[in-house]
């Protein structure tokens, strides 16, 4: 059995000008639903084995929020340039890639990826995953490169709290 933890980045600001995507920062709201959302995670599930993360700062940033809340040693956050990708392509080849010493995983991303890949292998339909929302998806294998549609069994956004 593989368990995936799948969370949008949080909120992030539009406000600085002249700095590139990847560089946008979270907004105070962010970074308190960051906290909050990690501490409801927590509350339910067990640390992860692995915390992955876009190398967008505001993913990071809220992989860093979880990673502390988890009391995750950040020093083995993984980074993933290609999941800097608002489709879901990088984030199955990225999920599909982890180390199968690995039971569940937790990875931080962008949309259209992530609502793409929880409808694709998920079993059930989310119109869209807010900002710092989470969804967990549980898969009968061994192996994360055989993740074939699973069984979803956590649906949690900021809204609901």
């Amino acid at each position: 059995m593989k368990t995936l933890y799948i969370v949008r980045h949080a909120k992030s600001s539009w406000k600085y000008e002249g700095i590139d995507d990847i560089d946008r920062p979270l907004k105070k709201r962010g970074i308190k639903d960051a906290h909050m959302m990690s501490e409801v995670l927590k509350e339910t599930i067990d640390r992860p084995d692995v915390f992955v993360s876009s190398c967008a700062n505001r993913a990071l940033h809220t992989g860093i929020i979880f990673g502390n809340t988890f009391k995750y040693p950040l020093s083995n956050l993984k980074i993933s340039k290609s999941l800097y990708s608002f489709s879901d392509g990088y984030l199955v080849k990225t999920i599909k890639a982890l180390d199968d010493g690995f039971d569940s995983a937790i990875v931080f991303s962008h949309n259209h990826g992530i609502n793409d890949f929880v409808n694709s292998f998920g079993n059930e339909f989310i119109n869209n995953v807010p900002t710092c929302g989470i969804v967990g998806i549980k898969f009968d294998t061994d192996h994360w490169k055989s993740i074939k549609r699973g069984k979803t069994f956590i649906v949690d956004f900021p809204k609901d709290h």
